[in-house]
């Protein structure tokens, strides 16, 4: 087995100083580290990185939970999390918990068992009533919305702003009779209740009714549900002109039952998503929808991760972030 004192004795240095180029330290001559890293790669020393993180007591490797990494939304905030952590050295492992709460709890216990430095956990399964379930001895950052107040920090997205914006985007096309879909949590703190109540303060704001034949419910944030929602209203016969999707995921299925039943998009209907994943700008016709940031948000998440694990977090206890937002108007509302 190679060691370090081989490596040492073939590079022509201390053992000292092979230990601090393995370990990255900043204060070795270039020449030196070069002339250290020939001598392992000659010798074949691969670096034992399992022994090396159990003396510094870290991993260098943080989690991250989502509903699911066949989700576009979950995907591309994925993406931007691990671009963000690699800035501070850090691997990312993403781990899906299918929306339930057995499964974020299990994430929970992964890092409990030091698996990570620290987890980023976005809760759909956990409630309000789990906040002090999050109330651990180990660096958690929320994302979503279903526990504000809660004992760690949070990041969530705009989303009664958002929606009312995206509302208000549709009145001013001159849409009258909107139509909302989103899933069955309206009761909860929850994504759907945020964007419903963001949706109907836009139409009190604005003198139009809010009429309860106009709010759709679907079983989950997916192009089938919202197809086959549109589908049913279409034959239902009820006269719509605009149509607000909780997400961009489901506006891609409406669009679609709108095209199948050739109901013209804006010229009939007007179609408006949230979320502002890829997909949308090349949809046809590409879909008008709120931009959340997604940028903003992994880099504050990952920051106040980071933050946490190096212990330089501010001591005014569990910080709260918001992200800003803007409305995308494209082809769907033109």
């Amino acid at each position: 087995m190679i060691t370090i004192k081989d490596i040492a004795k073939a590079a022509g240095v201390s053992s000292m100083t092979v230990s601090n180029v393995i370990n990255d330290h900043p204060y070795v001559k270039t020449s030196t580290r070069e002339r250290v890293l020939k001598a392992m790669t000659d010798l074949g020393y691969r670096v034992n990185v399992a022994a090396r993180n159990l003396r510094a007591g870290r991993t260098f490797t943080i989690g991250l939970a989502v509903a699911g990494v066949d989700q576009p939304y979950y995907g591309q905030l994925g993406a931007r999390i691990i671009a963000e952590a690699a800035k501070h050295d850090l691997r990312v492992v993403v781990e899906q918990t299918g929306a339930t709460r057995e499964n974020e709890l299990d994430a929970l216990a992964l890092s409990r068992n030091r698996l990570y430095d620290g987890l980023l956990l976005s809760t759909v399964g956990l409630g309000p009533s789990d906040a002090e379930l999050l109330r651990v001895d180990y660096p958690v950052v929320i994302l979503g919305e279903r526990i504000f107040d809660g004992p760690v920090d949070h990041v969530a997205m705009a989303n009664v702003d958002g929606a009312i914006a995206a509302t208000a985007h549709l009145i001013a096309q001159g849409c009258r009779r909107i139509v909302t879909i989103d899933d069955h949590s309206r009761e909860e703190t929850s994504v759907s209740s945020l964007r419903f109540a963001g949706y109907r303060s836009a139409l009190q704001e604005a003198g139009i009714a809010c009429d309860p034949d106009l709010s759709i419910t679907i079983g989950q944030f997916s192009m089938r549900e919202g197809r086959e929602a549109t589908r049913r209203l279409i034959e239902s016969g009820m006269a719509f002109d605009g149509i607000f999707c909780v997400t961009d995921t489901v506006a891609h299925g409406v669009l679609r039952a709108l095209a199948d039943a050739r109901v013209a998009v804006p010229g009939t209907v007007k179609v408006m998503g949230f979320d502002n994943i890829e997909e949308s700008r090349y949809s046809v016709p590409s879909l008008s929808t709120v931009d959340p940031d997604h940028d903003q948000m992994a880099r504050t998440a990952v920051e106040m991760l980071v933050n946490r694990i190096n212990g330089t977090s501010p001591d005014s206890g569990p910080q709260e972030f918001v992200s800003s937002y803007r409305v995308v108007a494209r082809e769907s509302t033109a």
